[in-house]
């Protein structure tokens, strides 16, 4: 049972957690399944709307899913959670994706 089973496993089990939609999200988009791996990204956001590093993960997975304008709102979003929680890095990391992304639509 390699660690996505294991994840969706806990999922089935009820131990849903932000922690466990990010680790789902993560491997689902090393494995190249962007779509499966936002959703996951997603529910780990609304559970924990503070998670930097979800939010930034999620727009990296809507951006390579080539939902651009919510990959745009996602980055929006995650700087806007990273600054209240005084989370700079992730916000500057988060600033950098979204002007390219912003570029790329212009």
């Amino acid at each position: 049972m390699d660690s996505a089973e294991r994840f969706e496993q806990m999922l089935a089990d009820g131990k849903d957690s932000a922690l466990l939609r990010f680790g789902l999200g993560s491997h689902y988009l090393k494995a190249g399944e962007a779509a499966r791996a936002a959703e996951h990204l997603r529910a780990a956001v609304a559970q924990d709307p503070g998670y930097s590093a979800a939010w930034k993960l999620l727009g990296k997975a809507l951006a390579q899913a080539g939902e651009h304008d919510a990959a745009i709102a996602a980055y929006r979003d995650g700087i806007a959670a990273a600054a209240r929680k005084g989370d700079k890095q992730a916000a500057k990391e988060m600033e950098v994706f979204l002007r390219r992304l912003e570029r790329g639509a212009a």
